[in-house]
């Protein structure tokens, strides 16, 4: 089995540093010719089929990659975004303010010290779901010798690594958030993930 984890194209939220989360924002065309570069980039890997995420922007993603080919895409929650709670569709950029916890940089820049807002979901949870998605697949033998594209989102494209690299929490983001429509490839051999290739941008 092969896996090619992609974080989304593009979104107006990005691009405003605006925390979505689990609210459903859309690709912008940036992000829709992104997800087209990385198709194009693609079009020799024969995906069997697709896991994305629920919301818009990755299930957008995953449909451009694949376009024009007839594979199936599932939507799985598991790998939908961690929730921010109150604080969805709030900017990190500092100068606007519009975080008022003193300690929600910790999400970023010490994830074993985070502690989710009021409504999130906390890395645990986060860690928990993915890693059973991970666990799941593993023991699907229709999937055995199947390249199988998951569309998702930064911080659960982030924790399905974590799961398969076993890094600690400290760790989390390795060298940060990945790009959009980065690529990470995963091998299941002799019943263990191995990291192939992590970050791999087309564009």
């Amino acid at each position: 089995m092969r896996l090619y984890i992609i974080r989304h194209g593009e979104t107006v939220w990005n691009t405003k540093r605006r925390l979505q989360g689990q609210t459903d924002t859309q690709l912008n065309e940036n992000g829709r010719e992104l997800a087209r570069i990385t198709g194009q980039a693609l079009r020799g890997v024969p995906f069997d089929l697709a896991f994305t995420s629920p919301l818009r922007r990755a299930a957008e993603t995953a449909e451009i990659i694949l376009e024009g080919r007839d594979i199936p895409l599932i939507k799985e929650e598991r790998i939908r975004e961690i929730s921010f709670g109150v604080l969805e569709g709030h900017s990190i950029l500092p100068e606007l303010h519009e975080i008022s916890d003193p300690d929600f940089h910790y999400f970023f820049d010490a994830p074993e010290k985070y502690h989710p807002p009021e409504g999130g979901e906390s890395l645990d949870s986060l860690l928990e779901r993915t890693g059973n998605f991970l666990d799941e697949l593993k023991t699907r033998e229709d999937l055995l010798h199947k390249t199988i594209l998951i569309s998702t989102h930064g911080a659960a494209s982030r924790a399905l690594l974590g799961n398969i690299t076993g890094c600690p929490r400290k760790e989390f983001w390795g060298t940060g958030v990945p790009k959009n429509c980065a690529a990470s490839i995963i091998d299941l051999t002799g019943g263990e993930w191995i990291l192939s290739a992590r970050d791999v941008v087309y564009y």
